[in-house]
């Protein structure tokens, strides 16, 4: 048998991509996602499980994973992949409320289904797994005025590396897919021009959502003795190195 995946953030963009990439490979894929009509829109074949999940709630995380686990019994792979961000605001002008909705799913929806992959991980027979977390070049290179959305992906590094630490008793891989500008929905406005580091606005070029999912999929398919910690994934073009 194939090995069963989860994947948040599965209706649209990078986790769509990486969901549909993942079936093809013969993996049994779990779609999580906060809204079913996309999730369903999103899955191919039989081997696949619909669960509209919000990350943000614990409960909700408890319940995506009982289901997996009911309908597979184990997991062998999470891409921790749910994220949002909000329109580009000076951290002066920035709100609680801007703050709490990434943080709220970028950071701790990411712990939540991390901590559950992790117990699944542990105690399932055979033992073991792997986390992907998608991180963000902003990770390391962050962009004016998105605080929230630099702050939770700086973050989810650290999430990373503990789990990477952790997971070492219990045969857990965990690595993290840092993307630039992957064409999706959220992308679009890249060839309109988005805010630079010297804060002017220039276009951004962007690459094919697919090569993401290639990335994912070989990061997926290694032997749990072995792991990419980090892999950077970006359009040839954009004005990443040296920014700022």
């Amino acid at each position: 048998m194939s090995g069963v995946a989860v994947v948040t953030g599965a209706g649209s963009g990078v986790g769509r991509a990486v969901a549909r990439d993942l079936l093809e490979a013969g993996y049994r894929v779990a779609l999580a996602g906060r809204h079913a009509d996309t999730l369903a829109e999103t899955a191919t074949g039989d081997d696949v499980l619909v669960v509209p999940t919000d990350t943000r709630v614990e409960e909700a995380v408890v319940a995506l994973f009982a289901a997996v686990r009911e309908r597979w019994g184990r997991v062998d792979v999470l891409f921790n992949n749910a994220g949002t961000n909000v329109r580009a605001t000076p951290v002066e002008d920035f709100s609680l409320g801007q703050w709490s909705k990434v943080v709220d799913t970028n950071l701790t929806g990411t712990f939540l289904c991390a901590r559950e992959a992790f117990r699944t991980m542990r105690d399932q027979d055979p033992r073991g797994g792997r986390i992907i977390n998608n991180g963000s070049v902003s990770a390391y290179a962050p962009r004016p005025d998105a605080i929230a959305y630099n702050a939770t992906k700086h973050a989810i590094t650290g999430i990373t590396k503990s789990l990477s630490l952790e997971g070492r008793r219990y045969g857990i891989a965990c690595g993290q897919i840092d993307i630039g500008n992957a064409a999706t929905p959220l992308t679009e406005r890249m060839g309109q021009g988005v805010l630079q580091a010297d804060f002017t606005t220039a276009p951004e070029p962007t690459m094919d959502v697919a090569d993401v999912a290639t990335a994912v999929r070989y990061m997926a398919g290694l032997p749990l003795e072995a792991n990419v910690q980090f892999m950077t994934v970006m359009a040839t073009a954009m004005p990443l190195v040296g920014r700022g």
